[in-house]
C-alpha cells in the first residue's frame, strides 16, 4: 500500500484536490442523461427538470467568488474540508428526495458546497507548486477532473437504466469521505498570505439578485410569456441589480469580485473563454443528450455512451495541454481551443436536422480535442495576472466565469428550446456566442511575456 511521505505529499494532495474538481464536474454531467427518468418518476414538467440542473449551477455561480475570497481570509484546509463534507451530506438528501422541490433545494445546497471546493482546490494547487510547474500541476488536476467528467453521462445512464437515478447522488458520499481522509493525512505546511479586508456581503446580495432574476426570466419566460409582468419585473430587477453590483465593486475597498482586474484584456479574454467552455458543455451534456433520447429514441445508457466521444480525449490531453501552455504560451493554445470549438459548434448546428448520430459523431470527437485548451491555458493566464494575496480571488473569478457560463448557458438554451422546440436553434445560439468570444480572445489575449507584472490590487 502506498505511503504518504514528505517527498510525495504534494502529489497525494493534488490527487485529492483533483478529486474535488472531478466531483463537481461529475455532478454537472451525470444528471443530464437521467432527466427524462427523473421527470417521469417525480411527475414534473420539462422546465422543472431543467431547474434540477440549473439550481446547482446558479447557486454555484453566485457563491464561487465569495468562496475564493474566503480562502484569502480564512484557513484553506478548514474551508476545503467543510465544503467537501457539505457536498456529501447534500448528495444524500438529493438521493432521498421525494419530490422536485426537495431535489432542487438539495441541488442548491450542493452548489454552496461546490462554491467552496472548486476555487479553493485551484488556489491550493497554485500555492503548492512553483510557477514553472503550474502548467503540469494544473494539467494533472484537469486530467483527473475530466476522467470524472467523461464518466458522468455513462455512469448516469447505467444507474438510471439498471439501478436507480437516486444512486447518481448516493455515490458522492463515498468519494467525499475518501478525499477528506487524504487531505487530512497529506496536508503539510502551505504558506498562506491572507487578505485582511472584510467580505463584501452587500455585493453578494446584488450578485445573487442580478444573476438569479435574469436566469429566472430567461428560463420561465417561454412558459409565462415574455410580456408577463413577473418576467418583465424579474428581468428589470436583474439588469438593475447587476449594474448596481458593478458600480459597488468598482468603489469598494474590499470587492467580492475585483472588477478592476478586467482592465487587463488578457484577464478578461481568458475568463470569457472559460465562460464559453462551460456554455458549450451545458449545451452538449444536457441538450445533445436529450436530443439522443427524445429525437433519436436512445435509452439513457445508450445516450450516455453516445456522449462519451465528446469527452473521451480530455483526460488524456489535459496534462499535455498544460505542458503546451508552459512551452508555447497561453495565447496560442487558447486561440486554438476557442477557434476549434467554434468549428465544432457550427458543424453540430448544420448536421443536427439530419437526425443521425453518426453525422454528429465527428463534431463530438473534434470538440473533445479542443475542450482542454478552453480550461487549462486560460486558467494559467488568469492566475499569472494577479499578486499572491489574490490567488483565491482570481480562482474565484475564474470559477465564477465558468459557472456563470453554465447557468446562463443552461438558461439561454432552455429558453431557446422552450420557445422554438428546435435543437438546431439551441446550437445556433451556442455558435453565435462562440463567434463573439473568439473575436474578443483574438484581440484581447497577450503573449505570456507580457503577463509578468501582476495587475495592481486594492489590497493593503
Amino acid at each position: 500500500m502506498a505511503v504518504i511521505t514528505d517527498e510525495n505529499r504534494k502529489w497525494w494532495l493534488l490527487t485529492a484536490l483533483a478529486g474535488g474538481l472531478g466531483l463537481v464536474l461529475f455532478d454537472e454531467t451525470v444528471v443530464g442523461v437521467a432527466l427524462p427518468v427523473i421527470q417521469k418518476e417525480l411527475n414534473i414538467s420539462v422546465l422543472e427538470s431543467h431547474w434540477i440542473v440549473n439550481a446547482y449551477l446558479l447557486v454555484f455561480a453566485c457563491l464561487v467568488a465569495i468562496g475564493g475570497r474566503l480562502g484569502d481570509v480564512l484557513p484553506l484546509k478548514t474551508l476545503y474540508l467543510a465544503g467537501t463534507a457539505l457536498f456529501g451530506v447534500s448528495s444524500i438528501v438529493a438521493g432521498f428526495a421525494p419530490d422536485a422541490g426537495v431535489l432542487i433545494a438539495a441541488r442548491a445546497v450542493q452548489g454552496i458546497a461546490a462554491a467552496l471546493v472548486f476555487p479553493l482546490s485551484l488556489a491550493i494547487v497554485t500555492l503548492m507548486f512553483p510557477v514553472q510547474e503550474h502548467g503540469k500541476a494544473l494539467g494533472i488536476y484537469g486530467m483527473v477532473g475530466t476522467v470524472f467528467l467523461a464518466l458522468g453521462p455513462l455512469v448516469g445512464g447505467v444507474l438510471a437504466d439498471y439501478v436507480s437515478w437516486r444512486w447518481i447522488f448516493w455515490v458522492n458520499p463515498f468519494l467525499t469521505a475518501a478525499m477528506i481522509f487524504v487531505v487530512i493525512k497529506a496536508w503539510a505546511g502551505i504558506e498562506e498570505k491572507k487578505d485582511r479586508r472584510p467580505l463584501d456581503f452587500p455585493g453578494l446580495v446584488l450578485l445573487f439578485a442580478g444573476v438569479g432574476c435574469l436566469v429566472f426570466a430567461l428560463m420561465q419566460g417561454p412558459e409565462y410569456g415574455w410580456s408577463n409582468s413577473l418576467i418583465l419585473a424579474s428581468a428589470t430587477i436583474g439588469v438593475a441589480a447587476s449594474a448596481a453590483f458593478v458600480w459597488r465593486e468598482l468603489r469598494s475597498r474590499a470587492p467580492l469580485i475585483e472588477i478592476t482586474l478586467f482592465g487587463d484584456p488578457t484577464f478578461g479574454a481568458a475568463n470569457a473563454i472559460i465562460f464559453t467552455a462551460q456554455f458549450i458543455k451545458m449545451a452538449i451534456f444536457i441538450f445533445a443528450v436529450l436530443y439522443f433520447q427524445r429525437v433519436l429514441g436512445l435509452s439513457p445508457v445508450v445516450a450516455g455512451a453516445a456522449i462519451v466521444p465528446a469527452v473521451f480525449a480530455q483526460p488524456f490531453l489535459a496534462a499535455p495541454v498544460g505542458a503546451l501552455a508552459d512551452k508555447h504560451g497561453c495565447r496560442k493554445t487558447s486561440l486554438v481551443g476557442i477557434g476549434g470549438s467554434l468549428l465544432a459548434m457550427l458543424a453540430l448546428t448544420l448536421v443536427i436536422p439530419l437526425q443521425s448520430y453518426w453525422v454528429v459523431f465527428p463534431a463530438f470527437v473534434f470538440w473533445s480535442f479542443m475542450a482542454p485548451m478552453l480550461f487549462t491555458p486560460p486558467r494559467k493566464a488568469v492566475m499569472r495576472a494577479v499578486p499572491e494575496t489574490q490567488k483565491g480571488q482570481a480562482g474565484g473569478i475564474a470559477m465564477s466565469a465558468q459557472m456563470l457560463g453554465g447557468t446562463i448557458g443552461m438558461a439561454v438554451c432552455s429558453a431557446v428550446f422552450t420557445t422554438t422546440q428546435s435543437y438546431q436553434a439551441v446550437f445556433a445560439a451556442v455558435t453565435a456566442v462562440t463567434i463573439i468570444v473568439f473575436l474578443y480572445a483574438w484581440f484581447g489575449l497577450k503573449e505570456d511575456a507580457d503577463l509578468s507584472a501582476p495587475v495592481e490590487s486594492k489590497a493593503t
